[in-house]
């Protein structure tokens, strides 16, 4: 069972395991330094659908499955699957996974979504409340830009400190089997205000999540 340690951590005593894991992105993602790691990239960012939030379902659903794969099992092995995407009510997300029948519980925690659906699909594995738990998330540059400021059809002209949101999909598989990779703690944060007056650029506003600052120790 969880425990808690002071007032941010969660120790998971069984140190649950990824099974599975898998990441797969667009053409631009696939261009950057880790394009050799993904497991696939879409060079079409419409993945062969007729609009950006249906092209996103394809890739969460693409990425989800793959990490099943390779963690070997099937969809029907997994007791819970926690995920979400940018869009609202998760459209992405839902429409790319229900036909994988998982138990479903929908995150929206922005950029945030992954850690905070493998946080959960952590805790329920220690908790033994699963015995296998799917965390994942995707998003959509062209899907994104619609959602939080225009329409790419509109020809907006974007500020220097504009972020580009990615065209990507990750999934893990969380399991309480023996894995190389495992999860022993969970540190959930609080919210901090640093001042950041451009909307446009969230990289400022979020790069201290980034950063884990230890206090120095007080001297008695």
């Amino acid at each position: 069972m969880p425990v808690r340690q002071g007032r941010y951590a969660l120790m998971l005593p069984s140190s649950p395991g990824i099974a599975g894991y898998a990441a797969v992105v667009g053409k631009k993602e696939g261009q950057g330094p880790l394009g050799k790691k993904f497991d696939y990239i879409y060079e079409d960012a419409m993945a062969g659908e007729k609009s950006w939030e249906k092209a996103e379902s394809i890739i969460h659903r693409d990425a989800v499955s793959r990490a099943i794969a390779k963690a070997g099992i099937s969809p029907q092995d997994a007791d819970v699957i926690f995920a979400g995407d940018l869009l609202n009510q998760c459209m992405g997300t839902t429409f790319g996974i229900r036909e994988l029948g998982i138990p479903f519980a929908g995150l929206y925690g922005a950029c945030s979504t992954m850690a905070l659906s493998l946080a959960a699909a952590a805790v329920c594995v220690d908790s033994r409340i699963a015995g296998i738990a799917v965390a994942s998330t995707s998003s959509h540059f062209c899907s994104a830009e619609k959602q939080f400021r225009m329409p790419l059809e509109y020809g907006g002209q974007r500020t220097p400190s504009a972020q580009w949101t990615a065209t990507a999909s990750g999934a893990a598989v969380v399991s309480a089997a023996d894995c190389k990779a495992r999860i022993e703690k969970i540190l959930i944060g609080r919210i901090q205000d640093y001042g950041i007056k451009d909307p446009n650029n969230m990289g400022a506003a979020m790069a201290p999540a980034d950063v884990t600052i230890t206090p120095c120790p007080t001297k008695i």
